[in-house]
């Protein structure tokens, strides 16, 4: 496939004077959010200062239609302002460069968070069947930069939504990708934002996750381990206990140095009723 056309036509453009109304935006360019006072700020702008810069169109030959490629806020703006004409260069773009632009332009929002970057470039590729090479080529962006982007979507729907409502940094989220597992990943994820770990802190606790096992560490869980098959002999006592019609109840409390069980049993489930002896004359 043949991405993009050669440096000379892509540098085709013409300056022209469109009417706002006249020219469509495309549904993936639409945003879903906005920042009203940014947006007032901007209209403002324009209004006193004009169109400084060019929005980028493009002709849509069967229809005759201008089609938004980049600027969808000043154009936003201007319709609000009421302009009948704004400056717009009309570049040659076919379906994919369009898409490119689009995306470009969301990739250059404030408010586009990193892992919504690296879905918007996923489903570039996606949708044009493009190597990370040939996306990398069109979006002007380092090869590794779009790897390590795409490479955030091995975190689990789940994770992702965390990070983003803790509002993690990307600097987090790399990092978790060195562990493996899914499981234990989630593990971590939990106790960096329990402890409210910087990025230094998460690499060093997964530093200890990921750390070989010595036999040191091997005896310590082994010790555990048997802890926890100790702990349910224990409930699974109890739990015959009360079976059998004795009242006996548990108390558990762990630190960080010792389990301490505590077991009550009522001395009242052991007496056994008097036997009745008839007296003399009965």
């Amino acid at each position: 496939m043949k991405l993009l056309r050669s440096k000379q036509q892509t540098n085709k453009k013409q300056l022209q004077f469109l009417n706002p109304d006249s020219i469509r935006v495309r549904s993936q360019n639409l945003r879903h959010t906005e920042d009203p006072q940014a947006f007032r700020a901007l209209a403002e702008s324009i209004q006193k200062n004009g169109i400084l810069q060019p929005i980028a169109v493009r002709l849509l030959k069967r229809t005759n239609e201008y089609e938004l490629l980049a600027g969808l806020r000043r154009l936003q703006a201007a319709k609000a302002l009421g302009m009948q004409e704004i400056p717009c260069y009309v570049l040659p773009a076919g379906e994919l460069q369009a898409g490119v632009y689009a995306l470009l332009e969301n990739l250059q929002r404030r408010d586009l968070t990193f892992f919504e970057e690296a879905h918007a470039i996923d489903m570039l590729i996606r949708s044009w069947d493009l190597t990370q090479s040939e996306a990398a080529h069109l979006l002007c962006m380092a090869q590794s930069t779009l790897a390590n982007k795409l490479r955030l979507l091995k975190l689990t729907s789940a994770q992702q939504e965390s990070i983003e409502n803790m509002q993690l940094s990307e600097r987090h989220a790399r990092a978790l990708l060195r562990i493996a597992d899914d499981q234990l990943r989630s593990v971590a994820l939990n106790e960096v934002i329990v402890k409210g770990y910087t990025v230094e802190q998460t690499d060093k606790m997964i530093d200890r996750l990921l750390m070989p096992e010595t036999p040191e560490t091997k005896r310590r869980n082994f010790i555990i381990r048997d802890i926890r098959i100790f702990v349910n002999s224990i409930n699974r006592a109890i739990d015959t206990m009360k079976m059998s019609g004795i009242c006996a109840q548990s108390d558990r409390c762990e630190t960080e140095d010792y389990i301490r069980y505590t077991v009550t049993i009522p001395k009242s489930s052991f007496v056994q009723p008097e036997s009745h002896t008839p007296a003399s004359g009965e």
